[in-house]
């Protein structure tokens, strides 16, 4: 459906169109995998967390490098982490080279919760129906080129 019927409203010009899209299947995107992250009690923020540490195992990560890597960058990575340890799903301790500096840890339970969630939640199955993978290619393409 396009965005007008959608949103049934007025745009100033394509630009403005496509801002509004563009947030508008942000949001679309979002409610398709909340329903998936709350089968599994996460928010996509400590879903992204897991995915980012997951990236460095067996290495630890530090809350600077989880903050510059999420999606969500006004997201409290430290609070995030504070709920995944919680929930019994990451690890926290001190660095061996800097007492200062903390390292996270994602666990085997972390680890077995994103290994189910690899095969159940398919992302491109989200969007395949509708693009051929090259209009995906090409769309990511074009957001590269929108980000500057």
């Amino acid at each position: 459906m396009q965005i007008d019927e959608e949103i049934q409203g007025k745009f100033e010009d394509d630009y403005h169109r496509a801002v509004v899209n563009l947030n508008y299947t942000y949001g679309w995107l979002n409610n398709l995998l909340r329903y998936h992250f709350e089968q599994y009690n996460l928010t996509s923020q400590q879903f992204n967390i897991l995915r980012i540490l997951r990236g460095q195992h067996p290495k630890p990560a530090t809350i600077n490098l989880l903050k510059e890597r999420m999606i969500d960058k006004m997201s409290d990575a430290s609070r995030i982490v504070d709920r995944l340890v919680q929930k019994g799903l990451v690890s926290r301790c001190t660095n061996n080279k800097d007492r200062r500096a903390v390292d996270i840890l994602i666990n085997e339970e972390g680890l077995a919760i994103l290994c189910k969630m690899d095969k159940e939640v398919k992302t491109s199955d989200m969007i395949q129906e509708n693009l051929t993978e090259d209009e995906a290619r090409t769309l990511s393409g074009l957001l590269d080129k929108m980000r500057g």
